[in-house]
């Protein structure tokens, strides 16, 4: 099929899938839609009839990868004890960036178009921590003195800034300069979520 012959849904994909190559190679820096047709061999124009600016095209890509992290987390393992569930969703955060390294740093860190102006971006980003909201709201609370009186979210910063923490330490360059070994490194990711683990069990708002 030609270019010319493609199907829009057909010159959309492909502009998506060429724009995350651009991303992968030289950042989202290098990304424009003009980059994009380039690449595509299309008209500078073409884009543009499936996403007006550039920011659109990567607002898309970002959204796409959101959910595509929250549907990996509610396919992780169930478990009935709500601790051992919240383990496994901590996991499938670590397996999920160790498998989509350009996928997590696009979620996590890469400047992002506002999301003001990108409202499917920004509801797939809150359904993917709304995921972890909802993990925690299953774990009883523990201790004479544990309450409930501060929003949950502050919860599930706190286990997400965590688990993110941990992992973009571990992709670090400086790390290497550290030399742990690797016994260290392969028992980082379990003691974490066992500290998280034990944070939250023990947790108050005193």
């Amino acid at each position: 099929m030609t270019d010319k012959a493609a199907r829009p849904s057909d010159r959309r994909e492909a502009c998506l899938r060429e724009a995350i190559a651009i991303v992968e190679t030289s950042g989202v820096e290098g990304l424009s839609l003009r980059e994009v047709s380039r690449r595509l061999g299309i008209s500078h124009q073409a884009p543009y009839k499936h996403f007006a600016s550039r920011d659109h095209l990567l607002a898309e890509i970002v959204a796409r990868t959101f959910d595509a992290f929250s549907a990996h987390l509610e396919a992780r393992p169930r478990h009935t004890d709500p601790f051992d569930d919240m383990e496994t969703m901590g996991i499938a955060c670590f397996t999920y960036a160790e498998a989509n390294p350009l996928q997590y740093r696009l979620m996590f860190e890469t400047p992002l178009p506002d999301p003001a102006e990108h409202p499917a971006m920004k509801a797939a980003a809150q359904r993917a921590f709304g995921l972890l909201v909802a993990a925690i709201e299953r774990l009883p609370l523990q201790g004479p003195r544990a309450r409930r009186d501060a929003p949950i979210d502050l919860d599930a910063l706190f286990v997400w800034s965590a688990i993110h923490g941990l992992i973009s330490m571990l992709n670090a360059p400086a790390m290497q300069t550290l030399d742990f070994p690797a016994e260290t490194l392969r028992a980082a990711i379990p003691h974490t979520l066992a500290c998280i683990g034990r944070a939250i069990e023990t947790r108050t708002d005193d």
